[in-house]
């Protein structure tokens, strides 16, 4: 059974602590919605729980090769076709089959077009559609909804609650209500560093 627990963990952006007293933890079928203004450490959070980056304190349990990251970059190679891509993830993952991915994201359609010729969009749904083929079932997201209109949208939140359903689990940062009764919210402005919170306050004297 697949669990993720992260206990008293800091995390860092360079040499600053941004992030520090971070706990929580996700059983089979349960997603996480991170919240916080620009720069409070989002896309820091989940680089450190994909092992993108070493914690600076804390534990992570439960994560390790479990988890698919997904960041502000689509991930794609513009000279291979949207299925020669999905194709290429697939192998990289060891899996099999990219047509569920293709179907999930609408994208059977544009299977033999240039992932270079694309739109912001559809790309973005391409670069989704790549969580399916890993086979992992912790997804790390860092704002997934960005250049997706309202029904890309839908089909993204579709695709989430059927890997939810399937007891996987997800940590996503988003500024959307993505409608997944599964969901948690968790604000990480509350775990600001004290470092950088006294910092902020020393800057404002000067404002």
């Amino acid at each position: 059974m697949t669990m993720l627990e992260i206990r008293d963990l800091a995390v860092a952006r360079g040499a600053a602590c941004v992030l520090e007293g971070l706990a929580f933890t996700l059983a089979p079928g349960q997603a996480l919605i991170l919240r916080g203004p620009n720069g409070s450490g989002k896309t820091t959070l989940l680089r450190t729980l994909a092992g993108l980056q070493p914690p600076q304190a804390g534990e992570i349990l439960g994560g390790g090769e479990e988890i698919a990251y997904a960041g502000h970059s689509d991930g794609l190679k513009s000279m291979l076709t949207v299925a020669e891509n999905l194709t290429f993830w697939a192998e990289i993952y060891g899996t099999r089959g990219i047509d569920p991915a293709l179907a999930a994201f609408e994208l059977t359609p544009l299977r033999d077009r240039l992932a270079g010729t694309l739109s912001a969009g559809q790309k973005r749904r391409l670069g989704l559609a790549r969580m399916l083929v890993t086979g992992r079932p912790i997804w790390a997201m860092d704002e997934p909804t960005v250049s997706l209109d309202a029904a890309s949208v839908e089909l993204f939140a579709a695709t989430v609650r059927a890997h939810l359903g399937q007891g996987g689990l997800a940590v996503i940062a988003t500024h959307i209500d993505l409608g997944l009764p599964e969901a948690h919210v968790f604000d990480v402005s509350r775990f600001a560093a004290r470092a950088q919170s006294a910092a902020a306050t020393s800057d404002e004297a000067f404002l």
